[in-house]
């Protein structure tokens, strides 16, 4: 018996329609427009205005949307993933909240957090269900309101990040094209360079720590930057290597959108043509688990069933790792 493979039948993205762009930004904190867009290559990110409005709200627009186009009903799904590093609350899982604002009555879900490689640890997590043939329909969300977590007086970190995300329907393949595989990584190590110090269990949350703006990201840039770009280009050779594969072979490299020099680094590292590298962080910025998908919806049109495909993230954690698919429609 041939082995199931899963496949990427649908993808729809969502971002709040609020733009901060980087002239606003300039009466927030002390930045400009040219020291923005050189270090990062951003120019504008969403940010997800309104009272009592989280995480879920993000995935349901994308799922909503996701549902409509591929003609599937909420109670077909069999299961819900949502990676995210910023759920609407500590517990219940975002993805029961989405599945319960979309009318999934019939899907389990949980959340993965694995920062800005939430996405690529989710589908890779979501395509064992596929693989087992115990799961039919299997929705993967990746969708984050960073803006809830970052502090608008740092302009280290207020400049990089948005909200955002979107979501992918994953179904058992109907020929060769799907999810080849995967390869990932995380080095705990590397947390003192990326986290958020306080509102977990070894700092619960306290007036105090509110008042020393432990609650939002703290990051150290130069660290982080080496990492991700070797993590990332180690990655992709090996899933290269794995699958008999050069990178002249590869159609499309969609890269997390981090930074532009990250992204440049990455394509430099593995000496791909930058015209197949997919890049969106002008418009969104940094949505962390949302980058991806984000892409991946841009960028639909000009993908051709068969095309050879990497996805590669590298987040806080240290995680990173590399995804390789052929586009399946």
């Amino acid at each position: 018996m041939s082995k199931i493979r899963a496949a990427i039948t649908g993808i729809h993205a969502w971002a709040p329609e609020y733009r901060l762009t980087n002239a606003i930004l300039e009466t927030m904190v002390d930045t400009n427009d040219e020291w923005i867009f050189s270090r990062t290559g951003i120019k504008e990110r969403r940010i997800l205005k309104g009272e009592g409005l989280g995480t879920s709200d993000i995935g349901v627009e994308a799922v909503k949307g996701l549902l409509e186009k591929t003609g599937t009903d909420a109670k077909e799904i069999d299961f819900l993933l949502c990676a995210t590093t910023t759920p609407d609350m500590l517990f219940p899982a975002t993805a029961n909240i989405i599945c319960d604002k979309i009318g999934a009555t019939n899907a389990f879900g949980f959340d993965l957090n694995a920062a800005c490689s939430g996405f690529i640890y989710a589908i890779t997590t979501a395509m064992k269900f596929i693989e087992s043939g115990t799961h039919k329909k299997v929705v993967v969300v990746g969708a984050d309101k960073m803006s809830s977590i970052i502090d608008y007086e740092d302009r280290a970190t207020c400049v990089i990040f948005g909200d955002g995300g979107g979501a992918v329907l994953l179904e058992p393949a109907k020929d060769e094209d799907g999810i080849h595989d995967s390869e990932l990584y995380s080095d705990g190590s590397g947390r003192v360079y990326l986290h958020q110090k306080a509102g977990g269990s070894v700092r619960p949350a306290t007036a105090e720590t509110v008042a020393a703006k432990e609650h939002y990201v703290f990051q150290d840039g130069r660290p982080v930057f080496k990492a991700a770009v070797k993590g990332m280009s180690g990655a992709i050779t090996t899933v290269l290597k794995n699958n008999n594969l050069t990178v002249a072979d590869i159609d499309w490299l969609i890269p997390h959108q981090a930074n532009k020099r990250i992204i440049d680094s990455v394509g430099g590292a593995i000496d791909i043509n930058p015209e197949k590298v997919v890049i969106t962080i002008e418009k969104y910025g940094n949505t962390t688990s949302g980058t991806i998908p984000l892409c991946l919806w841009e960028w639909e049109d000009k993908f051709k069933k068969g095309d050879k495909i990497i996805l590669t993230a590298f987040g806080g954690g240290f995680t990173w790792g590399a995804v390789y698919l052929t586009w399946a429609y």
